[in-house]
């Protein structure tokens, strides 16, 4: 299994690199992420290549989409041409907790034949497409050539299964965010 970690953005809200950012402990944002994410599973993370925690750094392959800051989309595009699953999960390297519910995404769709992904959905019911579980195949067709600048919830026209996770996986957009955390 793979993960590709979306960790290219450019942090506008929350006004500096919010994946370098510090919790309580002093490991950043993205280090939880990566170190959160099942063992066994390969992380393609992109973005700029950066230090990762040696617990994971044998797993982890840095790529960069295009154009740099091109938006999820075009990170997810990036990503997949490094992946050799046939199950892919994606996660944004903001989401410390991230890694917690990618197993019950796995099963979903694993358990829905007729799904293309496995899709979070927060407590209000959003789907959120950069938090799943996607079948390669289908995240292929589905992903258009020119992805930069494009709309990650494009994504959602796949047939999908919505998923509530047990727990709330909160990210981090606003220095607000960090502190609740």
């Amino acid at each position: 299994m793979q993960v590709i970690v979306l960790a290219g953005g450019s942090s506008r809200r929350f006004g500096s690199d919010k994946l370098v950012a510090s919790l309580p402990d002093g490991r950043s944002v993205l280090d939880h992420c990566l170190l959160g994410m099942p063992s066994a599973w390969d992380l393609v993370v992109v973005g700029p290549s950066r230090p990762v925690p040696s617990e994971v750094a044998g797993r982890v392959r840095f790529v960069r989409e295009s154009p740099a800051g091109g938006g999820p989309l075009a990170a997810i595009a990036a990503g997949l041409e490094v992946v050799t699953s046939q199950v892919v999960c994606v996660v944004p390297g903001d989401a410390p907790r991230a890694g917690e519910v990618l197993p019950l995404l796995v099963s979903t769709l694993e358990a829905e034949a007729s799904a293309a992904a496995a899709v979070l959905s927060d407590g209000e019911g959003q789907a959120n497409p950069v938090l799943a579980a996607y079948r390669v195949h289908e995240l292929l067709g589905a992903v258009p050539r020119a992805a930069a600048g494009v709309a990650a919830r494009t994504l959602l026209s796949l047939p999908h299964r919505e998923v509530r996770a047990p727990f709330e996986v909160p990210d981090i957009d606003t220095p607000e965010d960090l502190g609740r955390l």
